[in-house]
């Protein structure tokens, strides 16, 4: 047989590529979907596209007669092709829908928010916002809860139905739904909400921790913590104490969770710090995505610095920015990561809120033994992380590098996380933070781009980079201003979110569609970059839009109708009525 030059250049790796080892820690126990030869041999070869598509199959037969298959595929063929792969997968794989269209009958299109809505157009957007949810709500096909056919997927077989993200994200993810529960909220979807925490903690009952997302192959790494953020919002509108106090020990074992296994106790200027990194043990390529580790890693000669490299990818993966400049080091390189020495602003200022929150749980409860026990880890824990992360000169918080002792100056979102969680509900605080981040915000020209906030300065090509606006970024400056309590921080924090939902509602006219990001620089334009094209749907960044309406455009309730407030001055978004701000408070 004949073989093109690319067949030839793909048959070529495989051959030279040495075998996964058995020394690697793999993504999880399956022999299909997250190690092995097979898995090694059909991903490199890249049958689709993507390759989140193929461990996202139906295996039609049993895991021990496909691997015959597979061996008998090897034994027989000297050099395998692309084309001997898709007829592999073609006879053992079939991609079958694990997921149902689904919704609760808490669904409503004419929610009570929207006659709140003091905006005409935004009342419109919101309005045109609700139908999506329909669109993005699945449930667990109900043969697949049985054991003996759900062996056959990577899907996790989560009890109740979710919202998804959209697009390739088929399955929940963890800190999406953080978004999207906020969304729901405002729709009235209370019993959806309720069942997706439900999963979660599902999840932590049976993994001890909330994964990357539902798929199997997610099981090595978790995501940024927000399931105790997610029970605070849904127990502000519920008063559930009874459904509290039965859950509010798995709550308790997700946070062990993150201090065990994710907190690291380290020294700077003689003065001890414990907080939280994100840090994968899993040294194998992410499945989902095991060609492009491979090859980000291949150039590494040593095993052990490739084994590195993959579990940096990984820990990359578990922050939510999967990549970012945030993570590497001079060359800004992926296979230059370093993820696991760096202390996130965001991850611990989650976490601390989170301690907040269950110990004002388990208050609620009565148990003041463990309310106390948790206030004291909130306490220690905020206090490290303002002093070790927090810059007086700068004002505002900065990741910091545990291999170098130094933080990483550069601008992102994320260092706005502590105003947006209110660590320090003390307004003679949190004002002049807030007014601190303002000047932080002008000095770096963050104003100036008309599609939103950027996630960094730097243009890498990755998506957590410029010229990316992603929308819980948007949420976490603009919320954190808001909720500093300034004066001057909240006027910008209501221009900023006007801004945010202009260009997704003219995007969104135009297009029908919400995308997962956007293009800072060109409003009106979707994100790009990364390892996969733009993805249409969108959870969050609906939720993300109902959050800043429902924050800054809503009246309160019994609050009466007024077309005054419905004037052209709510409606203006240009870059001069900024730089006339600027001018008047002289910032």
């Amino acid at each position: 047989m004949k073989l093109g030059i690319t067949s030839l250049f793909q048959v070529f790796i495989v051959c030279s590529l040495p075998k996964p080892t058995i020394f690697s820690t793999p993504s999880c126990s399956s022999r299909i979907y997250c190690q092995g030869k097979l898995l090694h041999v059909v991903q490199l070869l890249k049958p689709f596209k993507d390759s989140k598509h193929f461990v996202d199959m139906m295996m039609k037969h049993d895991e021990k007669v496909i691997h015959t298959n597979f061996n008998n595929l090897v034994k027989n063929t000297k050099n395998i092709t692309k084309n001997d792969v898709k007829e592999f997968i073609k006879n053992n794989f079939v991609m079958e829908d694990e997921l149902e269209i689904w919704h609760e009958d808490d669904f409503n299109e004419n929610p009570e928010i929207l006659d709140r809505i003091t905006v005409p157009k935004y009342r419109r957007f919101a309005k045109d916002l609700m139908p999506i949810w329909i669109f993005l709500g699945r449930r667990i096909r109900r043969h697949i809860l049985h054991k003996e056919f759900n062996s056959r997927y990577s899907i996790i077989p989560v009890p109740y139905g979710f919202v998804v993200p959209g697009g390739r994200f088929r399955e929940f993810y963890y800190w999406d739904s953080y978004w999207i529960v906020v969304g729901l909220l405002n729709s009235d979807m209370v019993r959806t909400v309720k069942g997706m925490l439900e999963n979660f903690l599902w999840l932590v009952d049976n993994y001890g921790f909330v994964p990357n997302g539902g798929r199997i192959y997610y099981l090595n790494r978790s995501q940024p913590p927000l399931l105790l953020m997610m029970v605070n919002e849904y127990f502000k509108v519920t008063k559930d104490t009874t459904w509290l106090k039965k859950n509010l020990p798995l709550m308790e074992k997700e946070l062990k969770f993150w201090l065990e296994k994710k907190s690291v106790t380290f020294h700077v200027n003689n003065t001890r710090y414990t907080l939280a990194r994100y840090n994968v043990g899993s040294s194998t390529p992410r499945p989902e995505s095991y060609s492009e580790d491979y090859h980000t890693c291949s150039g590494l000669k040593q095993l052990s610095l490739r084994e590195k490299c993959y579990r940096e990818l990984k820990s990359g993966a578990e922050s939510g920015w999967d990549f970012s400049s945030r993570w590497m080091t001079g060359r800004r390189t992926l296979s230059d990561m370093m993820v696991s020495s760096i202390i996130p602003v965001d991850l611990n200022a989650f976490l601390v809120e989170s301690f907040h929150i269950i110990s004002e749980f388990f208050g609620i409860v009565g148990d003041d033994n463990k309310k106390k026990r948790w206030a004291s880890v909130h306490e220690a824990w905020r206090k490290d992380l303002h002093q070790l992360l927090y810059n007086e000169e700068d004002g505002i918080w900065y990741d910091f590098n545990k291999a170098t002792l130094k933080q990483n100056k550069n601008f992102y979102p994320s260092n706005f996380a502590p105003l947006w969680v209110n660590m320090f509900p003390d307004r003679n605080i949190s004002q002049p933070l807030g007014k601190k981040a303002i000047k932080y915000l002008i000095k770096h020209n963050v104003f100036m781009y008309d599609g939103g906030i950027p996630t960094s300065l730097y243009e890498t090509g990755e998506q957590w980079d410029l010229p990316n606006a992603w929308p819980p970024l948007q949420s976490l400056i603009i919320l954190g201003l808001h909720r500093s309590g300034d004066a001057t921080a909240k006027h910008y924090a209501r221009r900023l979110a006007e801004r945010w939902i202009d260009v997704n509602q003219a995007l969104f006219d135009n297009s029908m569609v919400m995308y997962e990001k956007y293009n800072s620089e060109f409003p009106g334009e979707a994100g790009s970059g990364g390892e996969y094209e733009v993805q249409s749907g969108f959870g969050w960044t609906n939720g993300v839009i109902l959050e800043l309406i429902g924050e800054f455009f809503v009246r309160k309730k019994g609050e009466l109708r007024s077309s005054s407030r419905c004037n052209s001055a709510i409606q203006v978004n240009s870059i001069i009525s900024i730089l006339v701000f600027i001018s008047r408070y002289k910032l």
